[in-house]
């Protein structure tokens, strides 16, 4: 076994090591990852089941909304703005091309809140604002999910269209203060003459691919080891006959 001492053994020795080792930290990270959407899963199923309250009990104008108070129901009363609907462009369900309708709902106590008011199918280019349907006039009653805001590049609002929604981007270009995050419109009463497709609810009981990314990555370390003693003992036993 002494030609395990080489050089070029010692090397391989190394390399195999570093990458069962890197194997091993991959496959915990993805259980770590794991660990995370359970308790996200409990998290959201916990919300989706919290009878609905009021919107100051929640959110706070220019405040970002708490991560753990996503996808609670509140209500709020208001009217609403529709001339500054912001569009979100390159929205898709089950492939059709679309837009998701953002409508800033102004309360008696002065700020509005962003609520997305529901999905419509369009072509989608994205080089021209579709015309959407007008929101009920008066006043109304929204219930809706609270979102926390999307980050990023894509949220700025440019000729009141967006690609995700943040409320800090879109105080920067309408008349008054906003409420941190968004809502997800779960109900509305009156209804308008013309209703959009309902908001997606997220799926509390998927769990990802992260268990078995966890084994694969554990599953690789494991062949990188067996496959350096394979090749160690393949070389001890040609060895072995050349000497015999």
């Amino acid at each position: 076994m002494r030609f395990l001492f080489t050089r070029r053994w010692l090397l391989f020795a190394l390399a195999v090591a570093a990458a069962a080792y890197l194997a091993t930290l991959l496959g915990q990270w993805q259980f770590h990852r794991l660990d995370e959407r359970r308790e996200s899963n409990a998290r959201v199923a916990r919300n989706l089941d919290r009878p609905p309250v009021p919107v100051d009990d929640v959110l706070r104008a220019g405040r970002p909304a708490d991560r753990d108070d996503e996808w609670r129901r509140v209500v709020v009363h208001g009217t609403w703005d529709d001339a500054n609907t912001i569009v979100l462009k390159y929205q898709t369900r089950e492939g059709a091309a679309g837009v998701d309708v953002v409508t800033p709902l102004r309360t008696e106590a002065g700020p509005a809140v962003l609520v997305d008011r529901g999905w419509m199918g369009t072509e989608n280019t994205g080089g021209q604002r579709p015309e959407t349907p007008a929101a009920a006039s008066g006043t109304v009653t929204v219930i809706g999910w609270v979102r926390v805001d999307g980050t990023g590049r894509s949220t700025r609002v440019d000729d009141l269209s967006a690609r995700a929604i943040s409320s800090k981007e879109a105080a920067k270009v309408l008349p008054y203060p906003l409420y941190g995050g968004f809502l997800d419109l779960h109900t509305e009463s009156p209804r308008p003459a013309t209703s959009l497709e309902a908001v997606e609810l997220p799926d509390d009981t998927s769990e990802g691919p992260h268990f078995f990314y966890g084994l694969q990555w554990w599953f690789f370390g494991a062949l990188a080891v067996f496959g350096f003693g394979y090749l160690a003992y393949d070389e001890w036993r040609r060895a072995r006959s050349d000497t015999d």
